[in-house]
């Protein structure tokens, strides 16, 4: 494969010229009642972080880098009286610190968006204009099933996620991967301590295997390797898996919790539920996943 992933599958076109929904197609009406029924005792865990704050006063708006912070806020006063407490907050969406989904306008491959506009046709200084992440402001809804990679510990520095690995976290679990699931993937690190470290990551034969298996959404504690792996397209899951077929992802999930839960409930299996805020124009945007048992 080359740098520009000739011969990896494409989704370009599959769904129409001007698609904003990417994977999120394959969650029929059959995919998100096979979702609902997971909710049998209602049970509901977060996938996401606990993102810290700080002072908007104390420097400028958040680099991508772990050693800041995603989120700032400065207190206010509103009413007069009776006063009520506000704050504006500063938002680094794409920051580590915050879970997020990306839109399909945030990977620009060869000057091209999903699912094949040119840069300039899908957003401008003003925001972005086709496939901006509102579109999923009312809500993803389908089954989600955890794998875990690294049961009881984490991945070693720099593994490279292959398709066999998601194949054999399956197996260990026991559970069969449908087209139009949500796949939670943990793998036992955090980007944020373990910054500077070796991250794994999943190389083109793990988003080949989400592409045969007809992943909608793909959330997980580790997204690309960081550095690259030797010998594989650089960037596979955001630039092949998002900008490529359209897959929706969730970056900076959260899978500690998750796990506790499916052992107590005896199945890693669940209701996938995310929607984000109605704000209009972004190329990502913060979201609170849930799994829901």
């Amino acid at each position: 494969m080359d740098q520009h992933g000739a011969g990896f599958p494409s989704n370009w076109g599959r769904w129409g010229e001007a698609d904003q929904f990417g994977t999120v197609n394959l969650i029929t009406p059959e995919a998100r009642a096979r979702g609902v029924a997971e909710a049998r005792t209602g049970v509901s865990v977060s996938l996401a972080r606990k993102t810290p704050t700080a002072p908007l006063m104390g420097g400028p708006m958040a680099a991508l880098r772990a050693e800041t912070t995603g989120v700032q806020t400065i207190m206010s006063f509103t009413g007069s009286p009776p006063l009520a407490m506000a704050e504006l907050m500063l938002v680094t969406t794409h920051h580590p610190e915050v879970t997020h989904l990306d839109a399909l306008s945030h990977m620009v491959v060869d000057g091209r968006v999903y699912p094949g506009l040119a840069q300039a046709e899908s957003s401008s200084p003003a925001g972005v204009t086709h496939g901006a992440a509102d579109v999923f402001a009312d809500g993803i809804v389908t089954r989600g099933v955890l794998l875990d990679l690294a049961p009881g510990g984490k991945l070693p520095d720099g593994h490279p996620v292959t398709g066999a690995d998601l194949a054999a976290a399956a197996a260990r679990a026991d559970v069969e991967v449908r087209s139009g699931d949500a796949l939670v993937v943990r793998a036992g690190w955090d980007r944020v301590p373990d910054d500077g470290r070796a991250l794994p990551g999943m190389t083109s034969g793990a988003v080949r295997w989400m592409h045969d298996h007809g992943i909608a959404v793909y959330a997980g504690d580790i997204g690309d390797a960081s550095p690259p792996v030797k010998d594989d397209f650089p960037g596979a899951l955001h630039r092949l898996g998002l900008g490529r077929l359209g897959l929706v992802l969730i970056d900076g999930a959260r899978g500690e919790e998750l796990v506790a839960v499916c052992e107590e409930q005896g199945r890693c299996t669940f209701l996938f539920v995310a929607a984000v805020p109605r704000i209009l124009g972004t190329t990502g945007l913060p979201v609170n996943p849930l799994a829901i048992f």
